[in-house]
């Protein structure tokens, strides 16, 4: 019996979890439901968890190495720690910021995406922490991959099998809005992925789709273009998507290999949000120390050790 209290959002993706202290050290048995409820939920929304900088940290090496930010954990970052990605509008001394540019680029947040897909490595899981939220607008909608998988027609499952896309972060940044130029999106980083595979955590096929999708390879422009309008609209029909309407101290973690998301609009000229994502990396493997029996005799005073190792 699962030591967690799940409420279903839809009735087969998305969760409300409670029952759980995400600030204290976790039984093998509670890191074990918390990895299942995410295997079969695709999106875990952990309420009012009083979680810091420090505990969201430590709760998120459970899954697996953490992505660390350049620049971050410098005097450039307003985070003390590199492990942390900042979603939100404020600027290192807590002021709303007003640098349009940084408006304009977070403006690529408002498509659907997969966090990472532009790497080759990617990324499992997201962990995204509210500390304070606008008055209004910035929820957060997800969408069930794998649902939508499920639910194509056999003749677009069979067509888009053995398909490739290329990822690139540039190209979402330019649909959006951002002043870079397609000959700059050709020149920059870019990853290839298929377009269907095996989600690790369930066995379940998935798409694996997001709005950085630059073309699918192989395929003239327009073929392509039209290929992953459909997907993506297909993808995001109401029956498999949900929106998150965040409070300040909620946790929601999701699986970048079954769901999509994407930020809502609010006015970030007058309202502030502080929003502080860990991200978990698919390669190379958990690191020793999050092994349960480590959980099992740790020390909360060697916690601060610990995070800043």
């Amino acid at each position: 019996m699962s030591s967690l209290q799940i409420r279903k959002i839809m009735p087969n993706f998305g969760a409300e979890i409670t029952g759980i202290d995400l600030n204290r050290p976790l039984t093998p048995q509670q890191e074990a439901d918390i990895i299942a409820a995410i295997a079969e939920y695709g999106v875990c929304v952990y309420p009012d968890t009083g979680l810091t900088d420090q505990t969201h940290i430590w709760f998120s090496r459970m899954f697996g190495n953490l992505w660390t930010i350049a620049g971050q954990g410098t005097r450039l970052s307003r985070f003390d720690y590199p492990h942390l990605f900042d979603a939100g509008n404020l600027t290192h001394e807590g002021e709303i910021s007003t640098d349009e540019m940084a408006r304009k680029r977070r403006k690529g947040d408002r498509l659907w995406h997969t966090d990472s897909s532009f790497t080759k490595e990617r990324t499992t899981y997201s962990l995204l922490l509210a500390h304070e939220v606008p008055a209004e607008g910035g929820e957060t909608g997800f969408a069930d991959m794998r649902g939508a998988y499920d639910a194509l027609p056999q003749a677009m499952k069979d067509r888009i099998e053995n398909l490739e896309a290329e990822h690139s972060y540039n190209y979402s940044r330019m649909l959006a809005g951002f002043p870079i130029s397609r000959e700059e999106v050709e020149k920059g980083m870019k990853a290839r992925h298929k377009l269907v595979h095996i989600h690790p955590g369930s066995g379940r096929k998935s798409l694996y789709i997001a709005s950085h999708m630059l073309r699918i390879v192989g395929m003239e422009e327009a073929e392509s273009d039209a290929l992953i309008k459909e997907l993506l609209d297909f993808a995001t029909q109401p029956q498999f998507t949900f929106d998150h309407h965040w409070k300040p101290g909620d946790l929601v973690i999701w699986d970048n290999f079954c769901t999509m998301h994407r930020g809502g609009d609010y006015d970030d000229v007058n309202h502030r949000r502080d929003m502080r994502r860990t991200t978990v990396m698919a390669y190379p493997p958990p690191p020793v120390v999050m092994d349960p029996r480590f959980r099992d005799r740790f020390d909360p005073a060697q916690f601060e050790a610990m995070v800043d190792a």
